[in-house]
């Protein structure tokens, strides 16, 4: 509920405050008084758009505060700076350079944030309202608003975007499907190259050291020959030597057995010189065939080094290159399998989405049939007692809906349809009706889906232009019967309608020293029938106006006014 209210140098206002009650309250003057403004100000503290014009002349900023009452059941768990039932103070500033200003409870918020309290504090709607009548989804998103069905719209939603998201996926799989085999082909190549090329790690090592030993073969072969020679070939070679000597110790073993210790201790240094020339002449003669095993190790070594450049530049990272190929070939052709596993999953979300969707359809159907009877009651309160409503749920073949198909909000289009006359067929709404019907039809609409909640503020700006006499009336008891669950402000130029309000302000224009000024008064009973009279007969007041408008107030008021 909107409690207070306070602008400053927006427009023709330069200072105002305003105190709203409970209940039903009416805003006149005449056109141009700055009514508007009102509003204006209104929707700055709610989140609209700003602009440097709308600054009062000669000043640098304006400013909008708005207290307002949270209705009770809001969700506020989310907020921290909303607590359910409290207060909550709105600041708005508009400055002439720079960015404006937003507080709530005297925190600065981005000013778009204020929208987000808008939704669970005010509605306003305008003379030109009904044009959501004229747009087909708006009809559709009205009977989901009162389905109480919110987790299956949800569900029917995410199913659906889900559907997309696979669809998308598969269809990014197919458009890629050949060059997909291309690279496949590729990958093939190089890791059946590489396998053929069996490479392991250290192998260019150990082939490149084997390589040293074979290319100087004759000058080992020396080597080999002179250390053969050196070890018992030669006349004073070690063995030979050593065998004199053993024979030596022997001898002196006779004098002394200590010596002859000595000698068994030579006997494993022979067996070892034995072993060393035996593993010379096996060494020898594997450098016999050195021309051929050079030949082929060169051969060896050219495929090793043709990867490296190939692949990599060492043979761990030719290997590495390898596995990741073969990882990418694995994916690469897993997307076959991919591709079908997506055709399933897509089948089940759709067998889901159809699912929700037929459910979503019948509650709708039920719902729109329990509304319809309700719609026909309330334009029948506002005038239009024998116009017959219909609301047309029609649904696609759950059967024929397709991934490309599927919607978000499911498969039914929704249609209000109208005879506004005995004898007529059902008509769209939005082709046959006059403004004047469709103000009502609005206000019907509006009705019935505000019975629920509970203590927002209705902000109606002329809804009732174009209209008057008993449709006007009708009109003000059922903004009167509102009133009972909601704050009720509206502006206008009836005075049917500002006969059943309980609080009235007057709008006022001044000129003083060349200066615009808007006033506004909240009006005592004997007020409101001056003001009343200058809505039922314009500016000439007469005696029978005033009293046709005491009797209009007494009457829609259901009092009396006491005469001193």
């Amino acid at each position: 509920m909107l409690k207070s209210l306070r602008i400053r140098n927006l427009a023709t206002i330069e200072d105002l405050e305003l105190s709203f009650e409970e209940g039903f309250s009416i805003l006149t003057g005449e056109t141009g008084a700055g009514k508007s403004i009102i509003i204006d100000g209104i929707k700055l503290v709610l989140g609209e758009k700003s602009s440097p014009e709308m600054i009062r002349t000669g000043k640098n900023e304006a400013s909008v505060e708005a207290v307002f009452e949270m209705p009770r059941g809001t969700d506020t768990a989310g907020d921290p700076l909303l607590r359910d039932g409290d207060e909550i103070l709105i600041q708005r500033q508009i400055p002439h350079d720079g960015a404006g200003k937003a507080y709530v409870n005297g925190v600065l918020v981005p000013a778009k944030k204020l929208k987000d309290f808008a939704a669970d504090l005010v509605d306003i709607y305008g003379q030109n309202d009904h044009i959501f009548l004229l747009r087909l989804e708006n009809h559709r998103d009205y009977l989901d608003r009162l389905l109480n069905a919110a987790d299956l719209l949800e569900e029917t939603a995410g199913l659906c975007r889900e559907i997309r998201k696979l669809a998308s996926q598969k269809k990014e799989l197919e458009e890629k499907k050949r060059d997909r085999e291309q690279r496949l082909d590729f990958l093939d190549f190089q890791v059946g190259e590489m396998e053929k090329a069996g490479l392991r790690p250290g192998e260019w090592e150990e082939l490149s050291a084997e390589r040293e030993i074979l290319r100087n073969a004759e000058k080992i072969a020396g080597l080999v020959d002179r250390a053969l020679e050196l070890a018992y070939l030669d006349e004073y070679s070690l063995l030979a030597s050593l065998t004199k000597f053993r024979n030596t110790l022997t001898e002196l073993g006779r004098f002394d057995p200590r010596i002859e210790t000595l000698n068994e201790s030579l006997g494993s240094f022979g067996i070892s010189l034995r072993e060393i020339a035996d593993d010379l002449i096996k060494f020898k003669d594997r450098q016999a065939d050195a021309p051929d095993q050079l030949d082929k190790l060169e051969e060896r070594l050219d495929v090793i080094e043709k990867m490296k450049r190939k692949y990599g530049g060492s043979v761990p990272d030719v290997l590495a290159y390898l596995g990741s190929i073969r990882a990418e070939r694995a994916r690469l052709a897993a997307a076959e399998d991919l591709l079908s596993g997506l055709e399933v999953e897509t089948g089940k979300k759709l067998q889901s989405y159809r699912a929700c969707a037929v459910k979503l359809f019948r509650m709708r159907t039920e719902a729109a049939r329990r509304l319809e009877k309700r719609i026909e009651e309330e334009i029948g309160l506002l005038g239009m007692k024998r116009a017959r409503f219909e609301i047309r749920v029609e649904a696609a073949d759950p059967a024929l809906i397709t991934a490309e198909s599927a919607r978000e909000s499911g498969m039914d289009e929704v249609e209000f349809v109208i005879s506004p006359n005995p004898g007529e067929e059902l008509k769209p709404l939005r082709k046959i009706a006059s403004g004047g019907e469709l103000s009502r039809i609005m206000l019907a609409l509006k009705a019935v889906g505000k019975e629920k909640g509970t203590g927002r503020t209705l902000i109606f700006d002329e809804i009732d232009s174009g209209i008057g006499g008993k449709t006007a009336e009708f009109i003000a008891q059922k903004l009167k019967a509102l009133a009972g669950h909601h704050q009720i402000i509206c502006i206008t130029h009836l005075p049917q309608i500002a006969s059943f309000a309980a609080n009235h302000f007057r709008i006022d224009k001044k000129m003083e020293k060349d200066r615009t000024y808007t006033l506004v008064k909240k009006l005592k009973f004997d007020e409101r029938i001056v003001e009343i009279s200058r809505l039922l007969s314009g500016s000439r007041i007469t005696e029978t106006s005033l009293q046709n408008a005491r009797e209009m107030l007494e009457h829609n008021l259901g009092v009396k006014e006491k005469k001193p």
